[in-house]
């Protein structure tokens, strides 16, 4: 019953898709725009070092401290491009009332044969479609998740990833509608089926549990912006997703035996106040289970139920400084780990400044603590200090 309510259900979000565009599509005249796409080469080079007074895994950046009891105070530095990055924005003219753009965009943060022989990873690759005077969007491709729409504010590529912060990106059918409110405040509603990602070796089988379910992974988030003075908004969000994992249980000899139908899902919040030109609060609350293609439970797999969170405050004392403090927490229900030397908690603070030596051309510091408790064995603790330097474009 419930296979059969969840195809349905995703049968509908497709059909509610086609239909949305070709209604509004026929209100439009059919228009061929005089002029192809415009295209729009952006992004950045950077260079990051890094020294660690512990090891921290993976080592270019941050995810969590490994125990002191693997290794004591193993002290280490790292330098890296990886995070160089390169887009392509991509609009056409409008077409009647339909508009168009999209976007390509990637990093070197994919799996190369050694540290100065990296691989392109894809970020983006999506097409967005709109019509304006209706207030509505569908996209389609790969971007960012849509629950958890904001990214603490770290120097580390990671982002509070794996220390608070969840969500990551996968490809993706969003469909978004604002409704306009009074004093120019405004209801957002996103909402559409997404890829799930998981495990493709569970149980000695390797097949893609998250295919195998034949149901893709169903994501929402409604958010409020309030108006305040001066052009500034007030955003408060709330956002969940809903998924399941069809993972193969096998004998000793490879064979399945079995199937074990695991949920994926999480509950969310998310708020932004900008207090004045010069001072920006923002922060997520997580709760859920099976968060590990999500970038939750510190990286471990399987039915761990975990809450989480960040907070940071952004000051900007002038237009070529901007000063970042926050801290996260990532913390799993010790109960639903399984491994003898589990991550239990893991945490972090954080400070940074950044300075634009140029308009294009910014140096960055920041200074970060983390911790990591284990399940039985020595916690991890490491003081990182990171240097940064991008050249953007």
């Amino acid at each position: 019953m419930g296979d059969f309510a969840i195809s349905h259900n995703f049968g509908g979000v497709v059909a509610a898709v086609l239909l949305a565009s070709t209604v509004f599509a026929a209100e439009s005249p059919v228009e061929q725009a005089d002029s192809g796409p415009e295209l729009t080469l952006y992004g950045y080079l950077k260079l990051d070092a890094a020294y660690d007074d512990s090891t921290v895994n993976p080592g270019n950046f941050a995810r969590w401290v490994e125990s002191e009891a693997v290794l004591d105070h193993d002290s280490q530095f790292s330098m890296t491009a990886n995070q160089t990055r390169v887009g392509l924005r991509i609009s056409s003219p409008a077409a009647g009332r339909i508009t168009t753009n999209g976007k390509l965009e990637a990093d070197f943060y994919g799996a190369g044969a050694s540290e100065n022989k990296s691989g392109l990873m894809l970020r983006h690759a999506y097409v967005a479609f709109a019509w304006p005077d209706k207030n509505l969007e569908v996209l389609a491709g790969q971007t960012a998740d849509i629950i958890s729409p904001l990214a603490a504010p770290t120097v580390n590529y990671s982002a509070g990833w794996w220390q608070g912060n969840i969500g990551y990106r996968r490809a993706q059918i969003r469909v978004t509608k604002v409704f306009e409110l009074p004093r120019t405040s405004k209801l957002e509603v996103a909402a559409g089926p997404t890829r799930t990602i998981s495990d493709t070796t569970f149980g000695g089988a390797s097949i893609d549990s998250g295919a195998d379910a034949a149901v893709p992974t169903i994501q929402g988030r409604v958010g409020l912006s309030l108006q305040r003075a001066e052009g500034r908004s007030v955003t408060v969000g709330v956002s969940g997703h809903w998924g399941k994992e069809d993972q193969h249980t096998t004998d000793a000899f490879g064979t399945i035996t079995g199937h074990l139908n695991v949920d994926t899902w999480s509950a969310n919040l998310d708020v932004r106040v900008p207090v004045s030109n010069s001072l920006l609060l923002q922060g997520e609350w997580f709760h859920g289970e099976n968060l590990n293609a999500f970038l939750g439970g510190i990286g471990q797999k399987g039915e761990i139920e975990v809450t989480g969170g960040w907070v940071a405050a952004t000051i900007t004392p002038g237009p070529k400084w901007r000063i970042n403090l926050g801290g996260g927490i990532d913390d799993p229900v010790d109960e639903d780990l399984t491994v003898s030397d589990a991550r239990t908690w893991n945490g972090v603070l954080f400070a940074n400044a950044d300075h634009s030596l140029t308009p294009d051309l910014t140096v960055a510091f920041e200074l970060m603590f983390l911790r990591t408790r284990y399940l039985g064995v020595e916690d991890g603790g490491a003081w990182r200090q990171q240097l940064a330097i991008s050249y953007e474009f």
